[in-house]
C-alpha cells in the first residue's frame, strides 16, 4: 500500500512525462503503462469504496471489517485462497489469523 500510495502521488507527474514521451514517438509500452496504471487505480478505489481494506497489494491481501461475538474484527483473505476462511482481531494483523 505504501508503494501504491506513492505511485498515486507521483501519477500526475508520471502521466505528464509519459504522455509527452508517447506524443514524441514513445513506444506502445508507454501507452500501455498509462492505461494499466489507470486501471489499477480505479480498481483499488472501487475496492476501498466498498469498505474492504487492501493490506498488501502485491500479495492481494484483503481485510473485511466485520463483527464477531460482539466485537469488531477483520475477515481476512489472500489471493489464492479458495474462500474467505480466516479472521483476526483488528490489532493482530495477518500473523493473528484464525480459522472461521
Amino acid at each position: 500500500m505504501k508503494i501504491r500510495n506513492r505511485i498515486v502521488e507521483l501519477r500526475p507527474e508520471l502521466e505528464s512525462g509519459l504522455e509527452k514521451a508517447l506524443e514524441n514517438g514513445g513506444s506502445q509500452a508507454t501507452g500501455e503503462l498509462l492505461s494499466l496504471m489507470s486501471r489499477v487505480n480505479l480498481q483499488v478505489q472501487h475496492i476501498q469504496e466498498s469498505g474492504v481494506l487492501i493490506k498488501d497489494l502485491d500479495r492481494c491481501l484483503l481485510d473485511f471489517p466485520s463483527e464477531r461475538e460482539g466485537r469488531m474484527v477483520f475477515l481476512c483473505w489472500e489471493y489464492g485462497e479458495p474462500e474467505l476462511a480466516f479472521w483476526h482481531d483488528i490489532d493482530a494483523g495477518f500473523t493473528g489469523r484464525q480459522p472461521l
